[in-house]
């Protein structure tokens, strides 16, 4: 453990971030590193707490906190690392955008503010590159098998690394134009800078993973095609049918999923050209974001930074409470207010909230019809409940309307179809214990799997299918 009465002694001590004046200007990252003496002692509060929740119940990737929280404490950086990437092959990217399950999970928030895992985690693998620490582990051996994995995401590419240092040879396709999946076109510059992607694809360059953009496999490539020319393969494609709102209005000009919105801006940020005709700006107008999840945020700081004069984020459902209620108590995700980087910025949020109609001046959309909502207990089927307000409506300008409620499932195109792979009732594809799919040979992870989820649940799966794959290639 790290320093018996650390957490005595010291306090949580947070990161600093750029001021929202300059930040909101531009699509830098926002949040900066402490310097390594403090972060030491952020990681001597870590506790003997006996039983690590952090690790057994928080950690979606099981990283070995108390570990790597020790042997910072001791200075024993390089060791922290290794440690590190026993379970995670991009800390360097779930240190900047993962929610920190396993601090809400560390022992100390019973009462205290936990330990800065999050933080630690992040400055670890920083330091790792900075001194030269993380090379390209080539396998010593080629075990002469093919593995085609479908979709550059998480999940993909920890799969893919795992794979590679294996002795397989191993070839991502991805249908965008560049490698990443959700990490290069989902996230923000502001949360997630490509060059820190780019830096990871290198290594697994020189691991021997080979990257194939615009390639739609299941149209690009058959499906047969696949079956005979690779041993294996894993199908890691994301969740990316979003849902959408269908009320009257809903065929409106100024409707956007907010995928197609946050996209748009990423291939902006790389140098590419947006035809006007295909341009979708808040710059000037006044937007309106629905849903109140992290997509939902990540919208109002793409607009704020294009220049939007008014942004209000809604959300269906019922203000979260300051503190855990009663019946969320700890180690569980806090079901709490929480304030996002984009929302310091500035933004109008309101909960229960129902859109009814959106209402247009021409072709354009220009006003959001809304009712307030009352929430009551659990119906018999355990659902949250709610009634409409009597003489609640009311109504929201809006030149720019972002739907952000989520996704429903993997696009059932010609590549599910042509396989032959089956569904769940909510449109995921369902595999056997082992990632295996019903079709021998073909295996499925990450959100096409389990429904849209958190980037370190998807990383786990992609480690999880390659060990699987593993074993059906060479029999242990």
């Amino acid at each position: 453990m790290a320093k018996p009465t650390g957490f005595l002694e010291y306090t949580r001590e947070e990161a600093s971030k750029r001021p929202v004046e300059i930040r909101a200007k531009d699509f830098r990252e926002i949040e900066e590193l402490l310097p390594w003496d403090r972060l030491e002692r952020q990681a001597a509060r870590c506790m003997d707490c006996g039983i690590p929740f952090c690790h057994a119940y928080g950690c979606p990737v099981r990283n070995r906190v108390p570990d790597f929280n020790d042997l910072i404490y001791r200075k024993q950086w390089r060791r922290a690392l290794d440690i590190l990437h026993s379970t995670n092959n991009f800390p360097e990217i779930t240190g900047r955008i993962c929610p920190a399950p396993c601090e809400a999970a560390c022992t100390l928030s019973i009462n205290q503010p936990p330990v800065t895992i999050r933080l630690i985690e992040l400055q670890i693998v920083e330091r790792g590159w900075r001194e030269g620490w993380i090379q390209p582990q080539p396998a010593e051996e080629k075990t002469g098998r093919k593995i085609a994995i479908i979709g550059s995401g998480p999940s993909g590419l920890a799969a893919a690394q795992q794979l590679a240092r294996k002795g397989h040879e191993v070839v991502v396709f991805e249908k965008a134009d560049r490698i990443g999946g959700i990490l290069r076109y989902g996230i923000p510059d502001f949360k997630l800078e490509k060059w820190i992607l780019d830096r990871r694809l290198n290594q697994m360059r020189e691991e021997g993973v080979r990257f194939e953009t615009g390639v739609d496999a299941g149209t690009d490539l058959s499906p047969r095609y696949l079956q005979r020319t690779f041993d294996a393969i894993l199908i890691t494609a994301g969740a990316s049918k979003p849902r959408d709102l269908n009320i009257p209005g809903r065929n409106l000009n100024g409707i956007h999923f907010a995928m197609d919105f946050l996209v748009q801006q990423n291939k902006r940020n790389a140098g590419d050209h947006i035809p006007k005709e295909q341009e979708i700006s808040a710059k000037g107008k006044k937007v309106v974001v629905i849903g109140g999840g992290d997509t939902g945020s990540d919208c109002v700081g793409t607009s704020r930074r294009q220049g939007a004069i008014d942004l209000c984020q809604i959300e269906i459902l019922p203000k979260p409470a300051d503190v855990r209620p009663a019946d969320n108590p700890w180690p569980v995700w806090p079901k709490v207010l929480k304030t996002s980087t984009s929302h310091e910025e500035g933004c109008t949020r309101l909960w229960s909230i129902l859109t009814k109609e959106f209402i247009g001046g021409g072709d354009n959309v220009k006003k959001l019809h809304c009712v307030e909502l009352e929430w009551s207990d659990t119906d018999q089927s355990g659902k949250p409940k709610f009634r409409e307000i009597p003489g609640s409506d009311f109504e929201l300008d809006a030149d720019l309307v972002l739907l952000s409620l989520g996704f429903l499932h993997i696009e059932h195109g010609p590549l599910v179809e042509g396989l032959k792979l089956g569904t769940d009732g909510a449109g995921n594809l369902v595999v056997h214990p082992g990632c295996q799919t019903s079709v021998p040979g073909i295996f499925a992870a990450g959100d096409c799997v389990m429904g849209a989820s958190l980037v370190v649940r998807a990383i786990l799966q992609g480690r999880e299918s390659a060990i699987a794959v593993d074993r059906y290639l060479m029999g242990e």
